[in-house]
């Protein structure tokens, strides 16, 4: 470049001279603040080297791509958002003061209160939505003033000899504020399930302290070793095969465990800890989940010891056992879903002929005076020793099961079945679900779960007799009956197969 071509200051190039973000600043200079730096020429001798020296401003007008975009607008809170934000903090503060009503202390919340909290925050959210420095700050005096009040009221005592102060009273206002933004900002469902959480929480104490009362420690410490076991220890063991010998993975195998052990302790939790679980039917119908031949055994011991047992047990063993139908039917469901479509017709036909029978034995067995209910003591299924021997039983029954086809074929699982039904089937009919067993069809599966169970009800008819005797042999006869009709409905499938 010459110095003719320089020494014009208008001749120049301006260069875009940068601007400091600042607190208001959006996007690039605008037009009216907008300066450039004068670009420094080329070194030349001689006189143009002062106008090389020279340096100044000149206002410039930004390019088209520098020229800020227009602010963008918040959107406008819909008026349904709005009417539910107005309804869940009434409602929480309809609940607040319905709970403390008999307590005459000072407890800052309320129908009036809570709605104006929600409100607030709701505005302070709409304002800043981005950054969110008025929720915050707003946030931030609500949690000082609680602080004051609690501080202030720690040391006073109601007409019920409780404290004035206590931290749900200050958490539920909190509560409250935040629900203004989590109304405006999250889906309707959120909202409402944690205000629904919150009213539930809040009216729920005495019954949650009764509860906290009554569990065992055990039942906590024990229920902490499942969720390890199975939140932890699950998700490390390896899927693939360790053995040639079976194609069932270690996490198959725990996978079951879990899947059984949780239905049973539900079982479990409910007989021990739900008062009406001993009352009619309940206790037999639980125990079909927790384990049929269990609530056999001890529904056959009860009628044998009095006669007022006699219709609770003769009902029981058989609602039981179709319960039982039902439960195989949801497990296979969870791990083989075209499995539990090929059983469903026989499962459930099975499982409404023992329902409907179950009603008629309650119905028809005159009630006696002053009838009665034990409560069974059962160990729990989630102790470390019950879960050892279903791994055990699952990983041994899987080795069987693949031994047999090899050296027998389908024939010889079909046998298996029925030897394996004068056992514990779970493990049996889980480890065939999840495809344990290679090399077998779908309706050769869905034969070998039908024959299981029907042996599986010919054993519970025998422990019906031998421990209940006469009063309870109709049940058994129900429970052969029930068996024969799994084994026809199992040639049924076996003739649609060929």
């Amino acid at each position: 470049m010459g110095p003719d071509a320089t020494d014009a200051a208008g001749s120049e190039s301006p260069v875009p001279f940068p601007r400091r973000a600042g607190l208001f600043s959006v996007g690039p200079p605008s037009p009216s603040d907008c300066f450039s730096r004068i670009a420094p020429p080329a070194r030349v001798p001689g006189p143009a080297r002062l106008s090389r020296r020279r340096r100044g401003l000149l206002p410039c007008r930004p390019p088209a791509q520098m020229r800020p975009s227009p602010m963008p607008m918040i959107a406008t809170p819909s008026v349904h958002s709005l009417a539910l934000l107005l309804l869940l903090s009434f409602f929480l503060g309809f609940a607040f003061e319905d709970f403390f009503e008999q307590r005459k202390s000072a407890r800052p919340g309320g129908v009036r209160t809570f709605p104006l909290l929600s409100l607030g925050g709701g505005v302070l959210y709409w304002l800043d939505p981005t950054h969110l420095v008025a929720f915050t700050g707003g946030l931030l005096v609500l949690g000082v003033w609680l602080s004051i009040f609690y501080t202030v009221h720690l040391r006073e005592r109601d007409d019920q000899g409780e404290r004035n102060a206590g931290l749900v009273v200050l958490l539920l206002n909190v509560h409250a504020y935040l629900l203004g933004a989590i109304a405006l900002a999250l889906p309707h469902w959120v909202a409402v399930g944690v205000t629904v959480t919150a009213v539930m929480l809040l009216t729920g104490r005495d019954w949650l302290h009764r509860l906290v009362r009554k569990v065992d420690t055990r039942e906590i410490t024990t229920a902490a070793q499942f969720l390890i076991l199975s939140g932890v220890v699950l998700p490390l063991l390896p899927a693939e095969p360790v053995t040639p010998l079976t194609s069932i993975t270690p996490r198959q195998v725990w996978l079951a465990l879990t899947l059984v052990s949780a239905l049973s302790y539900a079982s479990y939790l409910a007989q021990r800890y739900w008062q009406r679980a001993a009352q009619g039917l309940w206790m037999a119908g639980l125990g079909g989940l927790y384990s049929s031949t269990a609530t056999t055994v001890v529904l056959a011991r009860q009628a044998a010891v009095s006669e007022s047992f006699r219709r609770q047990a003769t009902a029981g063993i058989t609602l039981a056992t179709g319960i039982m139908y039902l439960r195989i039917l949801v497990v296979i469901a969870v791990f083989n879903l075209t499995l539990a479509r090929a059983l469903a017709a026989p499962m459930l036909g099975l499982a409404a002929v023992a329902l409907a029978i179950a009603a008629l034995q309650y119905l028809i067995i005159k009630a006696p005076s002053g009838e009665a209910t034990q409560p069974s003591e059962r160990g729990n299924p989630l102790e470390l020793g019950a879960a050892a021997v279903f791994a055990a039983l699952f990983v041994a029954i899987s080795l069987a099961s693949t031994w047999v086809k090899t050296e027998f074929g389908t024939q010889g699982i079909y046998w298996l079945a029925a030897i394996v039904g004068f056992s514990d089937i779970d493990p049996f009919v889980l480890n065939l679900a999840q495809g344990g067993t290679a090399g077998i069809g779908e309706h050769a599966v869905a034969i070998a779960v039908l024959i299981a169970a029907s042996s599986n009800n010919v054993l519970k008819a025998a422990y019906a007799v031998a421990f209940g005797g006469r009063r309870t042999w109709p049940s058994a006869v129900v429970l052969v009956g029930l068996a024969i009709a799994g084994v026809v409905l199992a040639a049924w499938l076996a003739k649609i197969a060929a």
